[in-house]
């Protein structure tokens, strides 16, 4: 019987230990993926602010989209000259991962 009640314990422990984990990787996952579409959402609106890229839109509808495809929202975006900075949200478990970036020309162009 303590065999039993031991062995029962020691599962309860690992799979706890395993949710705990695999909630804890998600988190992870999804902060990176919101740093990547910050990244992506950034360099495309400085390249449509700067015309390195030819398009119809405007460059932070240009971001929104570009996040969108990324699988997070774009909250900000700034644009000073060809230098762009946005601020996206990516979500898990209802909690929102946020990340910023900024993208543009080097500094002395």
């Amino acid at each position: 019987m303590a065999g039993t009640a031991l062995s029962a314990s020691i599962l309860a422990v690992a799979a706890t230990l395993s949710i705990g984990l695999a909630a804890v990787g998600g988190a992870a996952v999804t902060a990176q993926r919101a740093a990547g579409a910050a990244d992506a959402a950034a360099l495309a609106a400085a390249d449509a602010a700067s015309g390195a890229i030819i398009t119809d839109e405007e460059p932070c509808a240009l971001a929104a989209r570009v996040a969108a495809a990324s699988g997070a929202t774009l909250v900000a975006c700034v644009l000073e000259g060809p230098l762009a900075t946005v601020r996206v949200e990516a979500a898990y478990a209802g909690l929102a991962a946020v990340s910023r970036a900024r993208a543009g020309p080097p500094e002395g162009f």
